[in-house]
């Protein structure tokens, strides 16, 4: 077992049965409060709403907004829709692959970073685009964006 405190999950599956809210709002909101969806919650989300584990698991892996591991304190997210793409996104996401020793999807040991190709952040005119958590960082350079990442490195 691990050292996961369930009551805010037991409190968000409370909260959302009472409204009559769909699993999805409910795997967001436990998403949105862990950082990903811990499987002992999910488990228990199963119980406590009553359905099958399968339709849970079913529903969270359909869906690519969902995450079952862990991720990092800054959230790497690099555009590479087509104007991005044609700015140069798989240049910035070879460079701050190198520079951070992670690939698309992982994590940093430290658990600082985590490195995310997205298909669209709807901001092509300061393309190419990249948001660490939520802010938005438009018309990079490698040597630029490296330097922004640097900024985050600190901050710790």
């Amino acid at each position: 077992m691990t050292d996961l405190d369930i009551e805010p999950a037991l409190s968000i599956i409370e909260k959302e049965n009472a409204t009559g809210s769909t699993l999805i709002t409910v795997l967001q909101d436990i998403q949105a409060q862990y950082g990903y969806l811990p499987k002992e919650v999910l488990t228990i989300l199963a119980l406590r709403m009553n359905i099958p584990i399968a339709r849970v698991l079913s529903a969270a892996t359909f869906y690519t907004q969902f995450r079952f591991e862990p991720i990092g304190k800054y959230l790497i997210r690099i555009c590479h829709g087509t104007a991005c793409h044609i700015a140069g996104a798989s240049k910035l996401t070879d460079v701050i692959s190198r520079d951070l020793g992670i690939e698309n999807g992982e994590t940093t040991e430290d658990m600082l970073f985590t490195l995310e190709k997205v298909a669209c952040l709807g901001c092509c005119a300061l393309a190419p685009v990249v948001m660490i958590n939520d802010t938005t960082y438009g018309k990079l350079t490698p040597g630029r964006f490296i330097k922004i990442v640097e900024e985050y490195r600190k901050k710790g």
